[in-house]
């Protein structure tokens, strides 16, 4: 469950620290407030894209922490991602957002979005305020079947997957060949002159290496030739040998010159090996035109196969198998053709088959999912409600199979089941979702359920319903909830209240958690609007009071879902 939130200089949060509770926690405010800013935070530690502009004026960079705690099961999921909470089943989930960039970290050690939206889907799952308008989009529907069956068909899936990567593979190798004989002739033609270009000009490694050093040489001859004749001159002269005789002369006078004479002899010696040096060098040094020749033309030929083929022997030799490759095909044409002919009908089996037996599963999961969903509408107050899924085979394969599935419902009695967005309002669509995500919750075992504004466009009996529903939930997973209706705040654990302030001309938005006086006062302001009356409060007193009542019933509510 998530313990504790963290956030700095967001939006209009300047500091705010928030310790979340067991069951059901209710977050309400005034409009404006900030209240959906809290769960964008989260949100965005969990890996959503980071707007720059979301960072508070005059701050450098925004904040924010989660503090989570695991239990042993989750912590044996996370360690199969080579996560590993601390001694005390704590994991601390971090993002830092700056100007240009944003770091994301798990207990200290940095990570990639990608990686840290797959560590805390394991521990979070969050239903935004628009969410269920993606119930209209019918590839939404096989997503959630897939998620509640995962157990059953991921690894079936994942085969398929890898099925279908070969099987499009050898259908573009087939589309390829379908050229006519003439252009076949034409390109085994070009291969053979490439090949035989390639192994006529028998590089070796290293060659060029060698070559360039030579070719170098021999473009700075004349420079070599002379100025080694110039330092051969230098060295030759005697100067040393006239400095030796004028030291030896004056070394009876002081015996400290006996030091310099024995370095001037020293040096005499170093001299002389250079002079013989250079002298042999020049003595041996050529300069062969014909040879230069030579080397720059087989330098411009391996220049040009690398430009052609490879910029190493390595890949220069990797191409040319490539081609020999290719040519045994073309000049084996129909053999080829006809074994992969063969390959493709054989995928094709495999692949039907696989899509096949995945669409069993599908379907014997769809019959169980919907019954549950259909049992979570008539909580939430769908009268009479028919749910069901109805399946599509696509005309071609894909690498999650052949079906399309939808959702259908009917909300009348005698009305023909029909898709979501022809029969759905908002309020409903919002409940829709509720339910499934109520199901896939119960499926995953994910344990915080977040939900941001999810009585959006409901109220009376109905918010009523959707108020008992989230209790119920809240038995077994830990729900923060955002809501603007007194029926479903009043079902809170834990109340928190999000207030926006001016002071010293700046705006600030804080989160409190509120006692139990606080509370019935937010249920009044709730209830009554601008004026709170003490009727209202009593008003407000007595809802809390039943909600107490119908939370004792939230066992057997349990385990009719």
């Amino acid at each position: 469950m998530l313990l504790e939130l963290h956030v700095k200089n967001l939006a209009l949060i300047e500091r705010a620290d928030v310790e979340f509770g067991d069951g059901l926690n209710i977050l309400t405010g005034e409009t404006g407030a900030g209240k959906s800013v809290i769960i964008g935070s989260v949100s965005l530690a969990l890996g959503q894209k980071a707007p720059r502009d979301m960072i508070r004026s005059s701050a450098e960079h925004a904040y924010v922490e989660l503090v989570f705690s695991v239990d042993e099961e989750r912590r044996k999921e996370l360690e199969k991602l080579e996560v590993f909470p601390d001694e005390d089943g704590l994991l601390i989930v971090a993002r830092k957002i700056m100007p240009t960039r944003s770091i994301s970290k798990i207990n200290d050690e940095t990570v990639t979005v990608a990686r840290l939206r797959q560590v805390t889907g394991l521990l979070m799952d969050i239903h935004g305020q628009h969410e269920h308008q993606s119930l209209l989009h019918i590839s939404k529907h096989l997503e959630i079947l897939d998620t509640f069956a995962k157990s059953r068909t991921e690894l079936l899936k994942a085969e398929i997957g890898e099925v279908y990567r070969q099987y499009r593979s050898l259908q573009a190798v087939l589309g390829e060949s379908e050229g006519d004989q003439e252009s076949r002739k034409r390109e085994a033609d070009f291969l053979r002159f490439e090949i035989g270009e390639i192994e006529e000009a028998a590089l070796t490694e290293g060659e060029e290496e060698t070559l360039t050093e030579r070719y170098r040489r021999y473009t700075g001859s004349q420079k070599i030739l002379e100025n080694l004749s110039a330092a051969y001159q230098m060295v030759e002269s005697d100067r040393i040998g006239q400095a030796i005789h004028l030291v030896n002369e004056v070394s009876a006078y002081d015996g400290h010159l006996k030091e310099f004479l024995d370095q001037l002899y020293d040096a005499e010696s170093i001299l002389g090996d250079i002079y013989h040096g250079i002298g042999a060098y020049l003595d041996d040094m050529t300069f062969d035109e014909e040879e230069m020749e030579q080397i720059r033309r087989r330098l411009d030929q391996i220049h040009s196969l690398q430009a052609k083929y490879g910029n190493t022997v390595e890949q220069i030799e990797a191409a040319l198998e490539e081609k020999k490759d290719r040519l045994q095909k073309l000049e084996n044409f129909d053999e080829y053709r006809k074994k992969n002919e063969a390959e493709y009908e054989r995928l094709t089996k495999k692949l039907e088959k696989l899509c096949e037996k995945l669409s069993r599963e599908r379907k014997a999961a769809a019959k169980k999912l919907t019954e549950q969903i259909k049992k979570g509408l008539e909580e939430l107050n769908f009268l009479n409600v028919d749910f069901a899924m109805e399946f599509r085979r696509l005309k071609h394969y894909s690498a999650s199979g052949y079906d399309e599935a939808e959702f259908m419902i009917s909300t009348n009695p005698g009305e023909p089941k029909r898709s979501l967005g022809m029969v759905a309002s908002g309020g409903e669509l919002s409940r829709v979702m509720l339910a499934i995500k109520t199901v896939l919750a119960d499926s995953d075992e994910i344990p915080t359920l977040i939900f941001d504004e999810i009585d959006t466009g409901i109220s009376g009996r109905t918010a009523q319903k959707v108020s008992e529903q989230l209790a119920v939930i809240s038995g077994s997973h830990q729900v923060i909830c955002i809501t603007h209706l007194p029926q479903i705040a009043a079902m809170a654990d834990c109340h928190f209240e999000i207030a926006k302030s001016a002071d010293g001309g700046k705006t600030t938005t804080k989160i409190r958690k509120l006692d139990e006086q606080e509370t019935v006062e937010e249920l009044a302001r709730l209830l009554g609007g601008a004026q709170i009356t003490d009727a209202v409060r009593q008003n407000a007193r007595e809802m809390k009071d039943l909600a107490r009542e119908r939370k004792g019933l939230a066992p057997e509510n349990r385990d009719r879902i």
